[in-house]
């Protein structure tokens, strides 16, 4: 697990917080790049669109047995709707 890194900052107008260089850096967030905040176990996590979306894919994965492709799942069930048609 990754060293835990922890800084106090005070809520803005607005509710804005700002997210310190490093963590932005460590991040690889820009000004005006979209991110998810979760709320969880009364905790904000805040994730980038592209972390977000990795655990996404990495939960589904672990749904898909080996050697199944579910692009060919979703394929053959186009296939087998459009003969029906």
């Amino acid at each position: 697990m990754a060293a835990m890194h922890e800084i106090t900052t005070k809520l803005a107008p607005g509710g804005r917080v700002v997210i310190p260089a490093k963590f932005r850096r460590t991040l690889n967030l820009s000004p005006g790049d979209e991110v998810v905040l979760r709320l969880q176990d009364d905790q904000v996590r805040l994730y980038s669109r592209s972390q977000a979306r990795k655990r996404a894919q990495d939960r589904v994965c672990k749904l898909v047995p080996p050697g199944v492709s579910l692009v060919e799942e979703l394929l053959r069930d186009r296939r087998l709707e459009t003969s029906r048609d």
